[in-house]
């Protein structure tokens, strides 16, 4: 499977096939070909990490957890030997990998981006949000960020501290 900017995108539905049967993952860092990718609904992080070409040699294959299912719009991180793994969902995204918990009051965008869903855009709003507030007071701050809803505020908060 190839990065979507270089896949054309046939428009015209398919039978039984609907825009919410794809997900949208970003895979980045340790693989052979790093994208954004379009798997279908219900795929597994061992379904974006083969769609990305493979692990790259120096991958740290333990820190990624290839049967927990992805959601729309993720980012997938691989980390390298050595490099601290990225805190991931477990299992219905509540856990970290190691038990990882990150302040929302002291992290950068990196070490927001390693959230599940995260990315770039949402990590410079939440910078901006507590910049702009003073800082958070509460996990619950995190509603008022542009961006962050209610699904997505459970599946980050016992990810995250104040």
């Amino acid at each position: 499977m190839a990065p979507v900017d270089e896949v054309v995108v046939d428009q015209t539905p398919a039978a039984g096939r609907t825009p919410s049967g794809e997900l949208f993952v970003h895979v980045s860092g340790a693989v052979r070909t790093p994208g954004l990718y379009v798997l279908p609904a219900g795929s597994r992080v061992v379904d974006a990490v083969a769609a990305a070409g493979g692990f790259a040699d120096d991958a740290d294959r333990d820190a990624v957890n290839l049967a927990r299912t992805l959601d729309d719009g993720e980012q997938l991180p691989v980390p390298r030997e050595g490099e601290l793994p990225p805190a991931a969902a477990g299992a219905n995204g509540a856990a970290t990998s190691a038990g990882t918990v990150v302040d929302l009051n002291s992290a950068d965008a990196t070490l927001l981006e390693t959230l599940p869903r995260i990315g770039p855009a949402l990590a410079e709003r939440i910078i901006a949000w507590r910049e702009e507030n003073g800082g958070f007071t509460s996990i619950e701050d995190l509603l008022a960020v542009p961006g962050i809803g209610d699904k997505m505020f459970e599946s980050l908060r016992d990810l995250v501290t104040v």
